[in-house]
């Protein structure tokens, strides 16, 4: 679904500063690497404008404090301990009511439905100085797309708080999983980020893997073995078309990612029991390897302006890290500790390299900087592996395998300070998950 309008808004965009517990001047929270003290916010029952509306209004405000909550950056007041009735939009806010129940953000709205088409307006204020924070928002859709609007306004709230970019109006490519672990079905699927409004690209009939996405959001490239052989697909997700990226004749093609531009694909690509990397210009199929050892080399990621690739190697004798120019040459290591590192991938930030880490019997998910500095550990599991950024670079969702014979797999997120862990809910089994940009 596309808006069919979008209305002026004004944001107020904060600076980092001080927490909001100890709020001095305007309402603004820091989100960093240390323990944070969650904003506490309420977003009461929006207006229903239309007779139509009347339930709509809930489900909306239920996905909204959903989103915002599951940052662990602001905690939501339940409507129990209100004191205040919220029934008018235009009405006076009674900052008084609000600040009794130690509320600091109010989120409040109104809904209008007229067919099939749906109006969703609101305002964000800061209970505690009792003003606005920017200015009213209004954004028109279907009442198929409610779900997505919701997505964009918890969007605009999280950013005039925190200063920084969203992430829930967004949707995650991943591979459906079903039977049993030694007789497993996959899929290519996408979903919302939060697991709703699932769909299916692909049938179950070949093993597919490691989607991923275009920086646009409408295409996937993936790595299917419907010839019997690992070969990348890219599919387009609007018509759910797809073909076959061609390579040479008794090679295999696979871990495919796009570049910023889009243009481009990096891959790992097999042949005489040698794996390098390559390049290939998706539109004309010149391919260009940047890669020439005897070791195993695979996983590549583009850094955020393209200029850099980071990858996995075996070359020091066991898998690590490594970064080198997008066009090749040499390349520099940057993981040196203990354990097996892979499936690096770079943050939308640029400044920040997530990666999978195997030592002593346990699975990490953990970040360290662009040259392998301030390497921290998010997560521990049976196996925890592939992970991938939210828009923002604030959050990593990845997949947890459980252990034993009926073992299955699950998509996870924690977010980049570790404290922040959850399930994301999907219909069947997941894995592989890759998170697309902010839609548009």
């Amino acid at each position: 679904m596309k808006f069919v309008t979008i209305f002026v808004a004004l944001v107020c965009a904060f600076g980092l500063a001080a927490g909001a517990s100890a709020q001095q001047g305007p309402l603004r929270i820091t989100i960093e690497e240390g323990i944070i003290t969650p904003l506490p916010f309420v977003v009461p029952t929006f207006q229903a404008e239309t007779a139509e509306a009347g339930q709509l209004t809930q489900d909306l405000v239920r996905v909204i404090a959903a989103d915002l909550q599951g940052t662990g950056v602001f905690r939501e007041i339940p409507s129990s301990a209100f004191i205040a009735q919220y029934s008018d939009f235009n009405a006076p806010v009674s900052f008084p009511d609000w600040k009794a129940i130690n509320a600091q953000a109010l989120v409040t709205g109104a809904v209008a439905v007229t067919g099939n088409n749906v109006k969703v307006k609101f305002r964000v204020f800061d209970v505690v100085s009792g003003t606005n924070i920017g200015e009213g928002l209004q954004f028109s859709g279907t009442t198929e797309g409610w779900r997505r609007m919701a997505h964009k306004v918890a969007d605009e709230v999280y950013t005039r708080i925190t200063g920084e970019g969203g992430y829930f109006d967004s949707r995650v490519v991943f591979v459906s999983e079903t039977g049993p672990k030694n007789q497993r079905a996959k899929r290519l699927a996408i979903m919302d980020y939060d697991g709703a409004n699932v769909r299916y690209l692909t049938d179950s009939r070949a093993i597919v893997l490691a989607p991923r996405f275009s920086p646009t959001g409408d295409r996937v490239l993936y790595t299917s073995y419907a010839t019997g052989f690992p070969r990348i697909y890219v599919l387009d997700i609007g018509s759910v078309q797809q073909r076959v990226l061609e390579s040479a004749q008794g090679t295999m093609s696979f871990a495919p990612r796009f570049s910023p531009s889009g243009n481009t694909v990096v891959y790992s690509l097999s042949q005489g029991g040698n794996t390098d990397i390559y390049t290939m210009d998706i539109n004309s199929g010149q391919a260009l390897r940047l890669t020439n050892t005897p070791a195993i080399e695979t996983a590549p990621s583009y850094s955020a302006d393209g200029s850099q690739i980071v990858f996995e190697s075996d070359r020091s004798g066991s898998p690590q890290l490594y970064i080198m120019s997008a066009g090749g040459g040499e390349a520099q290591r940057i993981s040196f500790g203990e354990g097996r590192y892979g499936t690096p991938v770079w943050s939308p930030r640029g400044d920040l390299i997530a990666f999978t880490k195997q030592n002593a019997g346990r699975f990490h998910i953990g970040v360290m900087r662009t040259d392998g500095s301030e390497e921290r550990l998010l997560t521990a599991s049976f196996l925890d592996e592939g992970p991938t950024w939210s828009p923002n670079g604030r959050v990593i969702m990845f997949t947890r395998e459980t252990q034993g014979e009926g073992g299955a797999s699950s998509i996870y997120s924690v977010d980049i300070t570790g404290r922040v862990l959850q399930r994301v809910n999907t219909p069947e089994g997941g894995s592989d998950p890759s998170w697309s940009p902010l839609q548009q």
